[in-house]
């Protein structure tokens, strides 16, 4: 399945600008022949936008939704996007994945929210697996901080997910994690990660960009720079099926002696 990754902060603050810069990206993705396209963290509103977050916040079936759905039909193919999900007086950083038809297929919220700006602003979700089926895949979301945790992987591994999605915000001085930690996350849990990551200043923060396809041998497919780039590769079920008999990780766990872990 050919995977476009968004790399951008689009316009922070402006929900319609945004929809407009995926639209283009969606257009570009669909002509390169890729059936899902991934956007960063917070891409629909900004991520450091402050107060903003909870102006902003819609329903995970609202307006945005329902343009993201019509994009995604217009150029045939898939969405997974990140933003602030209103549930009440709750929100959630989350992030969505939305069919070449329109319908919406899978919600997460991010489970391990980072640093003090995020936990002033959001609720940490509860269900740290969420899982759809496109394209003949097993595909999983995860926002940022959550891929971090070993755990959180892990789980996805055990579940059978083949593709991780996981729409990022990361900034410096943490580079090693597009760099470094990704690759391993496919290669010790034998799947693809799709990390898509905003980039420049914004607010506090410089985004680093780095985004990358890896895959279960621990080399990115793809790997942007560190402007605004949409980047393309390939998610290939044969060849994640041959290194996951070739590689006895899961085969060899010995789940009795990780007892202590929970």
């Amino acid at each position: 399945m050919r995977t476009a990754l968004l790399q951008s902060s689009g316009r922070p603050g402006s929900v319609a600008e945004n929809l407009k810069v995926l639209d283009a990206a969606a257009s570009r993705a669909a002509a390169g022949g890729a059936a899902l396209l991934a956007a960063p963290e917070m891409f629909l509103t900004g991520y450091a936008i402050g107060d903003d977050i909870a102006r902003l916040a819609e329903p995970a079936d609202g307006d945005s939704a329902d343009a993201v759905a019509d994009i995604a039909g217009r150029h045939g193919l898939a969405i997974a996007y990140g933003y602030p999900e209103r549930d009440g007086e709750t929100v959630f950083n989350s992030a969505q994945l939305i069919s070449a038809d329109g319908t919406r297929l899978a919600n997460y919220r991010k489970t391990h929210l980072f640093g003090a700006a995020e936990r002033e602003h959001f609720t940490p979700g509860e269900q740290s697996l969420v899982q759809a089926r496109l394209g003949g895949l097993t595909v999983g979301l995860m926002i940022c901080y959550d891929v971090e945790f070993p755990e959180n992987a892990r789980a996805h591994a055990l579940a059978g997910t083949d593709l991780l999605v996981v729409p990022t915000a990361n900034m410096h001085p943490f580079q090693f994690v597009a760099e470094s930690m990704v690759p391993v996350r496919a290669w010790e849990n034998q799947m693809y990660v799709a990390y898509v990551n905003r980039v420049g200043p914004e607010g506090e923060f410089e985004f680093f960009g780095l985004s990358a396809l890896a895959g279960p041998d621990g080399i990115a497919r793809t790997r942007a720079g560190r402007g605004e780039e949409l980047v393309v590769a390939d998610v290939d079920p044969a060849f994640l099926a041959a290194s996951r008999e070739a590689n006895p990780y899961l085969k060899d766990r010995r789940p009795g002696l990780y007892r202590s872990l929970v």
